[in-house]
């Protein structure tokens, strides 16, 4: 396990989750890293730390550069224990280092989650002297957790930015520029899709308190490092975090006898018809943080369920809870769906959809039994009258 040299005597010395598939609920198909950083200066710096069964892999990557209990600082930017999981074992190995955290909810999480160490806590605008380098601090609150903050290197234009900018990604390279550009910016998304949504305004207010950094290196918590196409993820955050939508549409059912599964097959045509790109998820062959990724850019939605014992689906209604506690902006939607006799269902997915966030836009389509000829036209003439 070696360290890669990102910058002279700055290294990522990281670690690589191959086989991680699934990240609170989100299915993470190409692994991920858990990134970590050591700056060689006067006082030599760590910045976050690994999972904590990473943590071998941590220390020997370390090794491979300096003993580790020559290590005057551990900077821990976020709590959360894919990053902060191995502070209680490098306190041992680095019997010297003071852990740099937030103040006041980094301070709070690290004693609660890993007791008495020797912390030090810091506020926007402080700054750690390291010797030739001085190391700035940038509080960015709820991008995703209290405690979150950023730290930034002048001298070399590097931003350790954990979260911010990520990708669920395994890959040997580091770099954008040595990976597929369109892979790790879908990854992005749906990163972003599945863990920042809900905190878009929180995003706007770290974006603009970047905007006057110089940066060159975007080292991120997960994922590649950027360095070639840093304008572009920049473009993106700009993008997601305004929740901008495009003209296009994504329809989401689940079906018992193939009629509401007609009902969605209909509703994309007609979409199409209107030269309205769609999509067409059946959710029992899809996975949610797959289709919410997808939503998260799409101007409509459209969600199909019927009715089982009085209610929707057991997976439309996981699906709605999922997206719920994303709360999506600036999308327009309706519910549909066919039932035998009770047809609760369709009403229930209109209300989770309300509840979301989600202008409805067209009456609930309530269809009893398989549609007919006239009911499929009716409902193309409804969407092309949209």
């Amino acid at each position: 396990m070696k360290a890669v040299e990102i910058k002279k005597n700055i290294y990522w010395v990281g670690a690589i989750d191959w086989s991680m598939r699934s990240f609170h609920g989100y299915q993470t198909g190409r692994g991920t890293t858990y990134n970590a950083y050591l700056i060689i200066d006067d006082k030599i710096t760590l910045i976050d730390t690994v999972k904590d069964s990473f943590a071998e892999e941590l220390l020997a990557r370390i090794s491979s550069v300096i003993d580790p209990a020559k290590i005057d600082y551990i900077i821990s930017n976020h709590v959360e224990p894919d990053h902060s999981g191995s502070l209680a074992i490098l306190a041992q190995q680095c019997p010297k280092a003071k852990i740099i955290t937030s103040l006041p909810n980094g301070l709070k999480g690290l004693k609660a989650r890993y007791g008495e160490l020797p912390y030090e806590g810091v506020k926007a605008g402080d700054q750690l002297d390291i010797g030739k380098r001085k190391l700035q601090f940038v509080p960015t609150p709820m991008l995703h957790w209290p405690d979150s903050m950023v730290t930034y290197c002048p001298e070399e234009k590097i931003l350790f930015s954990n979260d911010a900018f990520g990708q669920h990604l395994a890959s040997s390279q580091r770099f954008d520029d040595e990976n597929d550009l369109s892979t790790i910016l879908f990854e992005a998304r749906k990163y972003y899709a599945n863990i920042l949504m809900l905190y878009g305004r929180q995003a706007q207010t770290a974006l603009q308190a970047l905007g006057g950094l110089d940066i060159e290196l975007l080292a991120t918590g997960h994922g590649v490092i950027w360095r070639s196409h840093i304008p572009e993820i920049m473009a993106c955050y700009q993008k997601w975090s305004a929740c901008e939508v495009e003209e296009r549409a994504v329809v989401v059912f689940d079906s018992m006898w193939h009629a509401t599964e007609t009902i969605a097959h209909t509703i994309a045509e007609a979409f199409q018809q209107r030269n309205i790109p769609c999509s067409l998820y059946d959710i029992k062959k899809n996975h949610l943080s797959d289709i919410v990724t997808d939503i998260f850019t799409a101007k409509y939605l459209a969600v199909g369920s019927p009715t089982i014992n009085n209610q929707m689906m057991p997976t439309i209604a996981s699906f709605l809870c999922y997206l719920k506690g994303l709360a999506p902006k600036n999308h327009l939607g309706f519910a549909f769906g066919s039932y035998g006799w009770g047809g609760q269902s369709i009403a229930q997915v209109e209300n989770e959809l309300k509840a979301a966030g989600i202008e409805i836009i067209l009456p609930n389509i309530r269809i009893a039994n398989t549609p007919t000829a006239e009911q499929l036209a009716k409902i193309t003439e409804s969407i092309t009258n949209i």
